[in-house]
């Protein structure tokens, strides 16, 4: 499927287009960095580890602002009294002689009935009051009374964190290409700081929204820069456990977050105990290296030896003796002139910006239908209810990860878990309807019942695949897409994610109408990912690329041992690494055919 790029032929894209940016050109031992470079300076050693253990300290804090919306935004329940001194029940009929503070009104935000009922009868009441069921005596809804007619506000604020957080991984995620990934960090922590602190005193929920989204921007960039400096410090044996440690701190941050918010009480204290400690981020600028695989492939060959200096150094390494040539290699280099690439470059590529996209896809219908999901799980269920079972789903979901990705691979692994996704949905979508179809027509309680219990478990099970799906995705993008582009590369694959996480707050503001045809259309996505992720090139324990042309170079290998015997062999790459020496086109021209007999455009036919 995929092609390899050979030293001294040039592959032209499949749409025609070249780069006008030249590549930067590395040499043969420097472009080695798992293979070479960080085995000369002793491998994933106690540097690298320190360094990777630091960048899960600042994951926990992102989970807490990354939830923070379960609390600063929910949803109160409402006691609302009548001038006649008798209180309103969940239907809204009046109740004479109850006591006011016996008799509530639930806000059930996931279900369209109850939700537009109570909504109508809490706007009609006289007399109300609201309590907080997060731990909270009082957030941002209660703060600005932010129901009724101005309850679609809560929705504008919620969008607000994940706009900001789509715009600052497009952006910084370009950013960190082209001036690094320390400078990116620096600046985001700052910012971050500054916004976060601002919002704890805004003056009314506008100011709130605009800088939830500049927080949101700045959060987004941390999570980003922090993401790719820890795939680039480890060798490949390495890579997959740090980054399934990390996400188990975001779900432990999640675990938290309900305590941190019944110890502080209100909102404004809990957002400021939220941004505070990213102050300790503040010495990670001395702390932490700027990354060497960045340097050695944008040609920042100066930097790049007094990093391998300090590398070896903390290492105890002794770089005295060069048996591998590396240092000399480097000397012979310094010269050079730094060169960097951005994002765009992919669009004249032959295959790498259609594994991006595929991610992509991957990425947005793991988190958009996850939403789907959790509507049926948590529907009727208190608030800390519904926390503490997406946590623990998503707990769940990371442990059963790292076997299933260490037997089957990355492809493997994200093909298993998109094919639970799509049959949980469905057999929710489907199995249901036919159960109230042709049986238990004369049980109406029954075949509620069963329907009930179906469309929980069938989305248990959807909420745990797609929570690994999403987070399989990134990770799988940052794998394959080279050094050089990886953090607009990676950027892309966390906005579409984001893409996916705006369907909750839209569906809400819309009041939950079209949801099934929202769900209908997330599922056909997951059957279309189901068909392109075997044409994905499998990256587990293979050194990650540097440029683009060695991202190009990554084969597709057969999911299955019978699937294909044979694929491209290093000889017979070089009779394809052109577009006019294809067979399509050699067809056309037979007096320029140089190709074997039995080659074919997949490769060669046994």
């Amino acid at each position: 499927m995929a092609t390899v790029r050979l030293d001294g032929l040039d592959q032209l894209p499949e749409n025609g287009t070249v780069s006008q940016t030249p590549e930067p050109h590395m040499s043969k031992l420097l472009s080695q960095v798992d293979n070479a470079v960080l085995p000369f300076l002793g491998g994933f050693g106690r540097y690298q580890k320190r360094l990777v253990a630091l960048t899960w300290i600042p994951a926990l804090l992102i989970a807490f602002s990354q939830f923070s919306d379960y609390f600063l935004l929910a949803q109160p329940k409402s006691t609302c009294a009548h001038s006649d001194g008798s209180a309103t029940n969940e239907t809204g009929v009046a109740v004479p002689g109850r006591d006011l503070s016996e008799s509530t009104l639930s806000l059930d935000v996931l279900s369209n009935a109850t939700r537009a009922e109570s909504s109508s009868v809490r706007c009609m009441c006289t007399q109300g009051r609201f309590e907080l069921q997060s731990g909270l005596q009082q957030n941002v809804v209660t703060k600005w009374q932010l129901v009724c007619d101005a309850e679609w506000k809560v929705h504008i604020a919620k969008f607000s964190l994940l706009v900001g957080s789509i715009f600052g991984y497009l952006l910084m995620g370009a950013m960190a290409d082209w001036l690094g990934r320390i400078p990116v960090l620096l600046v985001s922590v700052l910012s971050v700081l500054v916004f976060g602190i601002c919002v704890a005193f805004s003056m009314d929920v506008a100011m709130f929204s605009t800088l939830r989204f500049f927080e949101g921007f700045c959060l987004a960039a941390i999570r980003l820069s922090l993401f790719v400096l820890r795939i680039e410090l480890c060798l490949p044996r390495w890579r997959f456990s740090m980054m399934m440690v990390a996400s188990l701190v975001v779900v432990g941050g999640q675990l938290l977050m309900p305590g941190l918010a019944a110890v502080c009480r209100d909102w404004q204290t809990l957002q400021v105990l939220i941004i505070i400690p990213f102050v300790l981020m503040l010495p990670y600028v001395w702390v932490f290296p700027e990354s060497l695989r960045w340097l050695l492939a944008t040609q920042h060959y100066q930097r790049a030896k007094r990093q391998m200096y300090s590398i070896a150094q903390n290492n105890g390494v002794d770089m005295a003796t060069d048996p591998s040539g590396i240092l000399s290699e480097l000397a012979s280099e310094l010269r050079q002139k730094p060169r960097t690439c951005c994002v765009t470059q992919l669009s004249s590529t032959r295959n790498l910006w259609k594994s991006t996209v595929v991610l992509c896809v991957n990425s947005l219908t793991g988190y958009g239908i996850h939403h789907c999901f959790a509507r049926s799980v948590l529907e009727g269920s208190t608030s800390h209810l519904h926390y503490y079972a997406l946590a623990a789903i998503a707990m769940a979901s990371c442990l059963v990860l790292c076997p299933v990705v260490t037997a089957f691979g990355r492809r493997g692994g994200l093909l298993t878990f998109m094919i639970i996704t799509a049959l949980a949905s469905l057999l929710q979508l489907g199995l249901l309807s036919l159960i109230g179809k042709y049986s238990l027509r004369h049980d109406a309680v029954l075949r509620d019942t069963l329907n009930r219990r179906f469309s929980v478990a069938f989305s248990i099970i959807g909420m745990f695949s797609s929570h690994a799906v999403s987070t399989l995705s990134s990770f799988y993008c940052a794998e394959i897409t080279p050094t050089v582009i990886r953090g607009g590369g990676v950027g892309l694959v966390l906005a579409s994610a984001g893409f996916g996480m705006l369907t909750a707050p839209l569906m809400e503001l819309h009041n939950q109408k079209g949801f099934f045809l929202h769900h209908v259309i997330l599922t056909c996505c997951t059957l279309l990912c189901i068909i392109c992720i075997p044409l994905l090139p499998e990256t587990a324990r293979q050194p990650l690329p540097e440029t683009l042309a060695e991202a190009e170079g990554l084969l597709r290998r057969p999911l299955l041992p019978g699937e294909q015997h044979h694929l491209l062999a290093r000889p017979e790459v070089r009779e394809y690494s052109r577009v006019q020496d294809t067979p399509l086109h050699q067809a056309a021209n037979p007096s320029n055919s140089t190709a074997p007999s039995n080659s074919t455009a997949n490769g060669v036919r046994t």
